[in-house]
């Protein structure tokens, strides 16, 4: 018996992962989350503002007045000054890093959202109708320590 879980364990460890491609991500943002062309357009402009220090570019991804995870812990951010005043606390490198270092077929995508590297972001959506085609993209969770 002893044997056999050792072969299968020697087979599962030298078994390659097959790799995510763009196409698979979308595919699962479709199933699970709604339309991957708003999500993927929220990643590609979060990641172009990020990387560029845009804050007017990550505004339109705040949920002003609701509350975001940060470490853990709800945080609100009122409006556009207040999140200039809390930018570059909540965007720290490590943040900047993850999201813009992030090859979007490599995305993690599940029911909760779509997370940055090892959960430095979290993007989750908001169906606007019905049939969830319209959807507010909104980061809902930044772990930045």
């Amino acid at each position: 018996m002893f044997k056999a879980l050792a072969v299968a364990a020697a087979l599962f460890v030298s078994t390659p992962v097959l790799a995510q491609t763009a196409d698979d991500v979308n595919a699962q943002i479709d199933t699970v989350l709604g339309p991957h062309e708003i999500y993927q357009t929220a990643v590609e402009t979060i990641q172009k503002a990020l990387a560029e220090g845009n804050i007017d570019g990550i505004a339109g991804y705040i949920p002003f007045g609701e509350a975001i995870k940060v470490n853990g812990e709800d945080v609100v951010i009122a409006d556009e000054a207040d999140l200039n005043d809390k930018f570059e606390t909540l965007f720290n490198d490590k943040v900047i890093h993850a999201v813009t270092g992030q090859d979007y077929g490599s995305l993690f995508v599940n029911q909760d959202g779509i997370m940055f590297g090892d959960g430095e972001l979290w993007l989750t959506g908001v169906c606007l109708d019905d049939t969830c085609a319209d959807v507010f993209v909104n980061i809902s969770a930044i772990n930045n320590e």
